[in-house]
């Protein structure tokens, strides 16, 4: 296929890291420390993401509903927490010709990293991954969706509801119940046909708010959605829900009926978030509830790539799992147009709304809405947790907090609490580091401390 001229910045990067190949650990395991510290002075990818804090109920939901055994599940969540660091040292690297990164197979045991420049295929490689030379760079795809985005502003795309870039097919997807009317909504925003491919499908999204009340908590004493993750604003307690399950200044009601909170902020449409600031008789706990009432971890909140398995908690269905398919979608519900949710194969009904996607032990987001149910199967989209917590200024309750005071960097720009998203630097402890994954910083997540999230520049 054709691709751009390598960029001499590019090409250089890219002999840098093939030069280094003999350095680094052979497969994705070992990447996550490779050219950052000497090996053994610094956690893995796995280690820092507390692979090792999934519970045995996670770990079962995953057997079930994506056809492992258990230690193919673990291996999986292991993989997945390398593939990530990989793949984010190789955007960096990579610059404009980066074209997506996805894992595949039943453990997720291969990465693989898209550039629109064959000169690349060396250095990806030399990380373990597997190259694939495509036709459009990540940056042009996400251009051409934002401007179907502005296209879709003020027009009824009910019957052009989906749509993604989706990185393993180098394309900008359309899904739509009536084909003309993806046509019509590509033209308008003026999308090379080189870009895009329709898809069709039979069923509109639909969000999973439900009316006829139930477990988890209440909104005004009638409606029901399902608690996402706690999380803190300063002193204030609560947690992080859909939007859609409430307007600011909505009362909510614990699955107990006793009285429970306000809503202090709510998107929908455009994007789907929203918090609840709760009373003093509940506490705020680093946790979310899994099969049979165990608990399970929350450690922190790094996006998972795209092809991931993610489990999801509500209080209709319990959990469930599948995969992440794609990032940056945006989908048309009845009541409008939300965009940036991720799509994946996890099943939800009536009521899950707002509730929790975890990866292994990192938050993902808020269930949102999508078709299907958990008998036949179906669609569900998240609403990302790292873009609600920065809305809000909040902070995902994690284990290992304290509550205590944090410590200033000595001397720099990075923060605990703040969201970072690829690409953005900061400074700390007179060296300058660029973030690899998309995550809110917490205390021991220092950027000398996790490779796996941050590059040293």
């Amino acid at each position: 296929m054709p691709h751009r001229p390598t960029r001499p910045g590019v090409r250089a990067a890219g002999a840098a890291l093939a030069a280094t190949a003999a350095l680094l650990v052979a497969g994705l395991s070992g990447s996550a420390s490779a050219g950052t510290a000497p090996a053994g002075s610094a956690p893995t990818a796995a280690e820092t993401l507390r692979t090792d804090a999934a519970p045995p109920a996670l770990l079962r939901a995953m057997q079930r509903d994506l056809g492992l055994d258990r230690q193919q599940a673990e291996r999986r969540l292991v993989n997945e927490a390398e593939a990530g660091a990989t793949a984010g040292r190789l955007r960096a690297a990579l610059g404009g010709d980066f074209a997506g990164a996805w894992v595949r197979g039943a453990e997720s045991g291969t990465l693989t990293v898209a550039t629109t420049d064959a000169d690349d295929v060396a250095a990806i490689e030399a990380r373990g991954a597997e190259a694939e030379v495509v036709r459009h760079s990540l940056a042009d795809l996400d251009a051409a969706k934002a401007r179907l985005d502005r296209a879709a502003a003020g027009r009824n795309t009910a019957d052009a509801p989906v749509w993604y870039v989706d990185t393993r097919t180098n394309a900008l997807v359309v899904e739509a119940v009536r084909p003309a009317a993806a046509h019509s909504l590509l033209a308008a925003a003026g999308v090379e046909r080189s870009l895009a491919r329709v898809e069709t499908r039979t069923e509109r999204p639909r969000t999973f708010y439900d009316l006829r009340g139930g477990e988890a908590y209440y909104i005004n004493n009638s409606g029901r959605c399902s608690i996402g993750f706690p999380v803190t604003k300063g002193t204030q307690q609560g947690f992080a829900t859909a939007g859609h399950c409430g307007q600011a200044g909505a009362s909510t009601s614990g699955a107990n009926r006793v009285a429970q909170g306000t809503f202090q902020g709510s998107v929908f449409p455009g994007r789907d978030m929203a918090w609840v600031a709760t009373n003093s008789s509940w506490t705020a706990t680093p946790y979310v509830n899994g099969a049979g009432g165990q608990n399970v971890q929350v450690t922190g909140s790094t996006q998972a790539p795209v092809g991931s398995s993610v489990c999801r908690s509500g209080s209709t269905t319990g959990w469930h799992c599948g995969t992440v398919q794609q990032h940056g979608t945006s989908v048309t519900y009845p009541e409008g147009t939300i965009s940036g949710v991720t799509r994946t194969t996890v099943c939800a009904e009536p009521g899950d709304s707002g509730g929790s996607y975890i990866s292994g032990s990192q938050a993902q987001g808020v269930t949102s809405g999508g078709s299907g149910n958990c008998s036949s199967g179906g669609e569900t989209f998240f609403q990302p947790i790292n873009p609600l917590l920065q809305n809000y200024g909040l902070t995902l309750k994690t284990t290992g907090d304290d509550g205590g005071p944090e410590e200033p960097p000595p001397g720099g720009t990075w923060a605990a609490g703040t969201v970072y998203q690829p690409g953005a630097t900061v400074t700390y402890g007179g060296a300058t580091y660029r973030c690899l994954q998309g995550h809110q910083a917490q205390q021991g997540w220092e950027p000398p401390n996790v490779p796996a999230l941050w590059q040293r520049v």
